[in-house]
């Protein structure tokens, strides 16, 4: 069985058909995902979807890339962490892509939820995007091995996995690590220990090879899982069974 221990199933994308999503999702042996938030604005919603739903598990948190809205406090991420089924901080980070400085604000923001996820002792879901030395650098400054946590859709360098892994985080692989012209991703994905390796659809986005084109979802999670057994010489088996407990072991509250 398999997880995607990242996915937007809130988003309009995917929420407009959420039925037809699951069951493909559980037809297709993907045995749970973790619906991440990415604004105040859409947590009641994606906190509802989890509650509603046995296999659906959710977090907290401000996408990096949200400049507007309501602005998380260190307050306010306890509070909501303590509900049901909230098993993770995040979606947070740096993403200095699109964005241009001055950018304090969203080191500022990366700042609240690590303490968050350190005093909620939740593991944090981290976006870096054009800013690994910033991000690395602020959770060292935070003590975000504390808490834990995954770099999510990784698509930086080897020593920047190397970096995050001795702070005890995990990295997990999209889509992308099946994309044809994805070698260097694909090289990192090889040397990660599968130990420290998730998987995830950060859908609707980034659908693998060979669903591109197509809005993306958590049924497509095994191409994921097929492309990592295939760079480590592995049965597609093996990659399912680390990667699924792998994800239990980080998000403690999923069920085994």
């Amino acid at each position: 069985m398999f997880v995607d221990s990242h996915c937007h199933l809130s988003f309009p994308e995917l929420a407009a058909d959420i039925e037809g999503v699951l069951a493909r999702m559980r037809a297709a042996n993907v045995h749970a995902a973790v619906n991440i938030c990415t604004t105040l604005e859409e947590f009641e919603a994606v906190h509802a979807l989890a509650m509603a739903q046995a296999d659906i598990w959710c977090s907290v948190g401000v996408h990096p890339d949200t400049h507007s809205g309501r602005e998380p406090t260190l307050e306010l991420l306890l509070e909501l962490s303590q509900r049901p089924k909230i098993v993770a901080i995040g979606e947070t980070g740096l993403d200095y892509y699109r964005l241009t400085e001055p950018l304090e604000w969203q080191r500022a923001r990366f700042r609240t939820h690590i303490r968050a996820a350190r005093a909620a002792a939740k593991p944090l879901v981290i976006h870096t995007r054009a800013s690994a030395e910033d991000t690395l650098r602020i959770m060292r400054e935070e003590g975000a091995g504390e808490a834990g946590g995954v770099m999510h859709c990784f698509t930086e360098t080897a020593d920047v996995a190397r970096a995050a892994l001795e702070l005890g985080f995990y990295i997990s692989f999209s889509g992308i690590v099946t994309f044809k012209n994805a070698r260097e991703l694909q090289a990192v994905a090889a040397e990660v220990p599968l130990e420290r390796i998730l998987i995830e659809t950060d859908s609707p986005y980034l659908a693998p090879v060979p669903m591109r084109g197509r809005v993306n979802e958590p049924s497509f999670v095994p191409h994921v899982a097929a492309r990592i057994a295939a760079l480590k010489g592995l049965e597609i088996e093996q990659v399912a069974e680390a990667t699924t407990r792998n994800t239990w072991q980080l998000f403690k509250d999923l069920p085994q």
